[in-house]
């Protein structure tokens, strides 16, 4: 539920997203008004790239957490609102350092076996313990975290102060005992709590999954015999924008997030849809030692050197939603602007001039040179983030050329995207947002350990943003908010990280409703019309 995660328009980190919580209808008629809801059905629902490992304490891969909702249950649900609900868990309470949880009576596993308070205790601890390196350490659960069991009950001290501690930890998808004493299980998806269970996979191409007749656990006061619930569930791997259009005028597909053109033939069709904002323009920089990046002057000039808000026209299609902060969920728990005036803006004199004062002069062809090394840089960005990327990125390559920067753009699947900021650290630009739902998030990803050892992918060192987090996380929920937004100004004005563009996602849905939740589409909400 709450976990940073890359978005779907990025590649997906963090989760870098989707990201967005709330989901609505348009406005007016859609063609379900005219359907009447059938039983019996299977779900088919079109996602842009495999998802690699379903692992839930292991990826942070937006795509791969979607399809986890329908595997895995969380202690607590949110609804459309961003209020709690029971799920897991019938009751609960918390502040910034404890919380406790009491167990509904009778949830049971996919293959049978009951949940027990110690298997919920063990999935928390092993995401607490740093020997395990879950991403998910510091995003939902702080490192260090302790969870003991009770008698149907579970209590929690965080390893830190957690300003929202309830909504991080009863956010964790739970697994169960088989899937904790053997993960590999876990990579495809088994041993869950959630509604659907994993039947087949064949990797590339689709996931099967089938509904749980035990499952009577659903969120709130959810009724498992209401009409219109589908059977299975049918994940297929579908790259191209156009044909998951095509599959959904056709039918063939129920449900899928479409970027780009094809968005407007869609609602055209008044096809249902519910929409997200997520971030879609957001660039990082290497700051490992030795990379261009690990110098904010430089990574300033990069900034300078491309026109921002014209390249916001092209990825969103002069459609970008206002850009306030790092989270782009609704309600967002923050109001506020952390983002505006502190990025520097368009002026290709000063990148210029910042170039030649650091020594990197222009060479014949035009491409800088320093000590006999050219100015060559690699910008990685998700391949399944729609058909604007590519010219957005092609956009953000002739500014940085124009100024004597010579960047190879190279895109990559969500699982190519993970490795490398993750694992291999071969990559000095990322265009890979990261789709956030509470401040708290980020912090994991903008300090602290670097991979493998942590997630601090663009090896940031900030100092104030260190400070200010460190102050709201001991401030109980919505309290700490100007310090939340103090410490991402602080990112913004030494260009750690460079948002400009959010986009309004829909996920269309034909002959089916459901809705979006936290940023994902809530599996106990689908509901199927013929």
């Amino acid at each position: 539920m709450k976990t940073a995660r890359l978005t779907a328009a990025m590649a997906g980190v963090v989760a870098l997203t989707v990201s967005a919580c709330g989901g609505s209808a348009q406005s007016g008629t859609d063609r379900t008004a005219n359907q009447k809801l059938v039983d019996g059905k299977t779900f088919t629902y079109a996602i842009p790239t495999d998802p690699g490992t379903l692992d839930p304490a292991i990826t942070v891969l937006s795509v791969a957490r979607n399809i986890d909702q329908f595997l895995y249950d969380a202690l607590i649900n949110l609804d459309s609102k961003g209020q709690p609900e029971a799920a897991l868990a019938e009751k609960w309470e918390a502040n910034t350092t404890t919380a406790s949880f009491t167990l509904r009576k009778g949830v049971t596993c996919s293959d049978g076996s009951p949940l027990t308070a110690a298997d919920v205790a063990a999935n928390i601890n092993f995401v607490g313990d740093p020997a395990n390196k879950s991403p998910l350490a510091g995003v939902t659960v702080k490192s260090g975290t302790k969870a003991v069991a009770g008698d149907g009950t579970v209590t929690i001290t965080s390893g830190a102060p957690d300003a929202f501690l309830l909504r991080n930890i009863a956010g964790l998808p739970i697994v169960c005992a088989k899937g904790l004493a053997d993960r590999k299980t876990l990579a495809k998806g088994g041993n869950g709590t959630g509604m659907f269970a994993m039947s087949e996979i064949v990797p590339n191409d689709h996931y099967t999954l089938t509904r749980r007749k035990d499952y009577t656990w659903g969120p709130g006061q959810f009724d498992p015999k209401q009409q219109g619930v589908p059977d299975k569930v049918n994940i297929r791997i579908v790259p191209n924008m156009t044909t998951m259009s095509n599959l959904l005028l056709s039918g063939e597909v129920n449900a899928a997030s479409v970027i780009g053109q094809d968005q407007q033939r869609l609602k055209a069709q008044r096809l249902y849809h519910a929409d997200l904002v997520a971030p879609f323009g957001e660039l990082f920089f290497n700051q490992a030692p030795g990379r261009f990046g690990a110098d904010q002057a430089m990574r300033r000039a990069l900034t300078q050197a491309i026109d921002l808000p014209q390249v916001a026209k092209v990825l969103t299609r002069d459609g970008s939603a206002p850009v306030k902060g790092m989270v782009t969920v609704e309600p967002r728990p923050c109001d506020g602007d952390s983002v505006t005036g502190k990025i520097p803006g368009f002026d290709v004199a000063a990148a210029k001039a910042a170039l030649d004062q650091a020594g990197w002069k222009p060479g014949p062809d035009g491409i800088r040179v320093k000590d006999g090394k050219r100015l060559a840089l690699t910008a990685i960005y998700g391949t399944q983030a729609g058909p604007t990327m590519p010219p957005g990125a092609e956009l953000m390559q002739q500014g940085w050329k124009s100024i004597g920067v010579d960047v190879t753009l190279k895109g990559v699947d969500s699982p190519g995207l993970s490795q490398a900021l993750f694992a291999t650290g071969e990559w000095d630009i990322s265009m890979a947002p990261l789709g956030l739902t509470l401040p708290s998030q980020l912090v994991p990803f903008m300090s602290g350990g670097e991979p493998p050892q942590g997630t601090n992918f663009a090896h940031i060192k900030n100092p104030q943003y260190d400070a200010l987090v460190a102050k709201a996380a001991a401030q109980a929920g919505q309290a700490g908010c100007a310090d939340w937004m103090a410490a991402e100004s602080a990112l913004f004005e030494k260009q750690d990280v460079v948002q400009f563009a959010n986009s309004v996602v829909p996920t269309f849905g034909s002959n089916a409703k459901f809705e979006i939740v936290n940023g994902y589409l809530k599996p106990t909400t689908i509901r199927m019309y013929a």
